[in-house]
């Protein structure tokens, strides 16, 4: 690539380290509720691993073999790797500086505290040696190092605790060194009893406690210095699927190895003397630019519970009551037939998703159900009511994604659970990850001009179908009985579960096929548009923009006079606003409440009717050439309208904005007033039913019980 060429591009790592500062900044921001703004530090820690376990990681590998590959913005392996150690260490010490400086004490003026041993008084002290001797003590296993007891392995994300020793053991050993690993089944927050400590909400860390009884672990001998230190390992998932006789036990072999993988951070305490960092450094082959020195706890996802852990509605976001539309309390397959239907989530329940596939499982006409699953979780209602529709005798085929990252384990024990009941499970197609989000429902109609023929049934969506997640992503969900739109779905069920060449479809543009040509052709046609002094405007909302050719067509799109808006959440490539490349296109970013997850595509077609598609797919080379997607339009007037509009809100947000600068950089919108997300809160909320599905997990959000609103 030409340096001019790369000057084109922003590199994708680097503009996601700028995305967890975005968030970050959430923590700083005080019209966000304070345990909402922790929760805000959770999140950025936890996107931080994930960014080293993946990203990182790959790199580093890619700097072991000796790779020559470059960026599209001409960096190699190891230059990048500098320029991101660079960034992520300062955004680690930006993180503890809100964590330490402003978000502690506020939580403390608010009588939320975190009592450090310094603070601990006589009743506190005596309160927690007792909680060590009977509820740590017992589990704990210290490590002495010496040639008999090498360097423990240790997990991937684990707490441990290094120890330099004083004295002999009971054999006469002069230790110097112990490794102390922290079971995962200890609670890393310990909340103390009000007549302990006198305030309602107090909590010392595992780690506080360990240190300060460290002792008892080394009968006669002192225990000098104790420091926390985490490691953090190369996490993907290496499957050879080529040679793989049965994906599921691969992937099975492959999980019990990912704990293991090769270390590529260290994060330890921040006062941890150079020696024993040295020592750790040394037995883990990492070097001084894979060390991070955390002044306070190595993982602050450790707090990630607290906010559910405190009834302080004061300090959290509202709770809000999802929609369940009217449409979605009687005959499902009636309403859709009579006209399409959208649901956006959160503002709108996921309940009619998981209804209408009970319907379906229960109704002797429907004969069967197709569904793809990427994400539903653990428990899932969706999986529950295909095993009832397997049970009862359907034909259910089920497309499951085995290598849904950190979500593998998952979906091999749903994979196996709709084996078990009959269902036709298959996991999609070799070399290729299956991310659309399809249900087909094929029935026999019972009533009106078709009955006895076969009608077909589709659900598309840009997300998952995670009951949970939805109340915290933004999603679109269809629902529609067209004919064009229900066989351009069945051609892709048949692609994924069968043999044979690629189809054309009606409605649909799908990736790896036609999703890049069919965009190219829409971004050219506005491109045409322009050149002949028509209006033309494209908006394109997703959670990711890298793919160089992708790019070069929005740039060219800009050059002949096209006005380009881009609502990007997280990793962008493309630099706006340059001169003579890039002066007609703007990028902003929504940073908010829920994390903005739709994709959406807006193409203003002068001269006839504006078209809008929606997809899971964002424009990056895996959605685009690696995964089977799907964008769908939205053929209905009055929901395409909606959606417009919707997508308009987001453009002209002043309050939870960012906007790209050509340098990389983001900026806060200036200009306050109401956030796109709770003016669609207001508009779009309010049930007409309670709502059926309650939220279990203690790390999302609590959702309000509903109240039945006046109409």
């Amino acid at each position: 690539m030409s340096t001019k060429a790369a000057h084109e591009f922003l590199n994708r790592e680097l503009s996601l380290l700028q995305f967890n500062r975005r968030v970050l900044a959430q923590a700083l921001d005080e019209s966000v509720p304070l345990l909402e703004r922790l929760r805000f530090i959770c999140i950025a820690s936890s996107n931080l691993d994930e960014f080293f376990e993946i990203r990182v990681a790959g790199i580093k590998q890619m700097m072991k073999t000796g790779s020559l590959m470059r960026t599209p913005d001409d960096l190699s392996p190891s230059q990048l790797f500098a320029a991101i150690t660079q960034e992520a260490h300062t955004l680690v010490d930006e993180q503890y500086r809100a964590f330490n400086e402003v978000v502690m004490p506020e939580l403390e003026q608010a009588g939320i505290r975190f009592l450090r041993r310094a603070a601990w008084t006589s009743q506190v002290d005596a309160w927690l040696k007792h909680y060590f001797q009977t509820e740590l003590l017992p589990v704990l296993s210290p490590i002495g190092l010496d040639p008999a007891h090498p360097f423990p392995r240790l997990l991937n994300k684990s707490l441990n605790f290094i120890v330099s020793l004083n004295g002999r053991d009971a054999f006469g050993r002069e230790a110097r060194l112990a490794v102390v690993q922290a079971p995962r089944a200890l609670p890393r927050l310990i909340r103390l009893p009000k007549k302990v400590s006198g305030g309602e909400d107090d909590f010392v860390f595992l780690s506080s406690v360990i240190h300060a009884y460290v002792d008892e672990l080394f009968p006669g001998m002192e225990a000098s210095g104790c420091y926390q230190f985490r490691v953090t390992r190369n996490s993907d998932l290496l499957v050879d699927e080529q040679d793989a006789e049965d994906l599921l036990e691969e992937l099975e072999d492959s999980l019990e190895q990912r704990q293991w993988g090769d270390t590529v951070r260290l994060e330890i305490a921040h006062n941890c003397p150079g020696e024993m960092q040295q020592f750790l450094m040394d037995v883990l082959a990492l070097s001084e630019a894979d060390i991070y020195r955390c002044n306070g706890p190595v993982n602050l996802m450790r707090l990630m519970p607290v906010p559910e852990m405190i009834e302080r509605p004061d300090l959290k976001y509202p709770p809000f009551t999802q929609k369940l539309p009217r449409w979605s309390q009687g005959d499902l397959f009636a309403a859709i037939r009579e006209q399409d239907r959208l649901l956006h989530h959160p503002y709108d329940s996921f309940a009619p998703v998981v209804e209408l596939l009970r319907q379906s499982a229960k109704d002797p006409a429907v004969l069967a159900i197709k569904q793809t699953l990427y994400r539903t979780g653990a428990k899932s209602p969706v999986v529950d009511a295909l095993v009832q529709a397997a049970r009862n005798g359907k034909e259910v085929t089920v497309i499951v994604e085995l290598r849904a990252r950190f979500d593998e384990a998952d979906n091999i024990d749903l994979a196996e659970r709709l084996q078990e009941v009959g269902a036709h499970v298959v996991y999609g197609v070799v070399g290729y990850k299956t991310h659309a989000k399809m249900m087909l429902i094929v029935r026999r109609e019972t009533e009106g001009e078709n009955a006895g023929k076969l009608k077909n049934y589709v659900h598309l969506g840009t997300g998952n179908y995670h009951p949970r997640t939805s109340r915290i992503y933004t999603d679109y969900g269809l629902m529609t009985a067209d004919v064009d739109i229900c066989r351009d779905v069945h051609t892709v069920f048949l692609q994924l579960t069968s043999l044979g060449k690629v189809t054309k479809l009606h409605r649909l543009m799908q990736s790896p096929f036609s999703m890049v040509s069919g965009m190219h052709a829409k971004i050219e046609r506005e491109m045409a548009h322009a050149k002949a002094g028509k209006s033309a405007h494209i908006v394109a909302k997703m959670n990711g923009l890298v793919e160089p050719e992708m790019i070069s067509r929005l740039y060219a799109a800009s050059n002949a006079g096209v006005k380009i808006d881009l609502i990007v959440r997280g990793m962008c490539s493309l630099r706006p606003g340059v001169k003579g490349l890039s002066e007609h296109i703007r990028v902003q970013s929504v940073i908010g409440r829920f994390l903005e997850h739709h994709r959406v595509f807006y193409f203003e077609n002068s001269g006839g009717e504006a078209e809008v598609y929606l997809s899971s797919a964002d424009w990056m080379e895996r959605n685009l050439f690696k995964r089977v997607e799907v964008a769908f339009p939205l053929l209905d007037k009055k929901i395409r309208a909606q959606v417009i509009e919707q997508l308009m809100g987001y453009m002209h947000d002043t309050a939870q904005s960012w906007r790209l600068a050509e340098d990389g950089s983001y900026s806060r919108v200036a200009g306050g007033g109401k956030p796109v997300q709770i003016k669609l809160l207001e508009q779009l909320t309010g049930a007409d039913e309670p709502e059926k599905i309650k939220l279990k997990s203690t790390l999302l959000p609590r959702v309000a019980k509903p109240k039945r609103k006046k109409q």
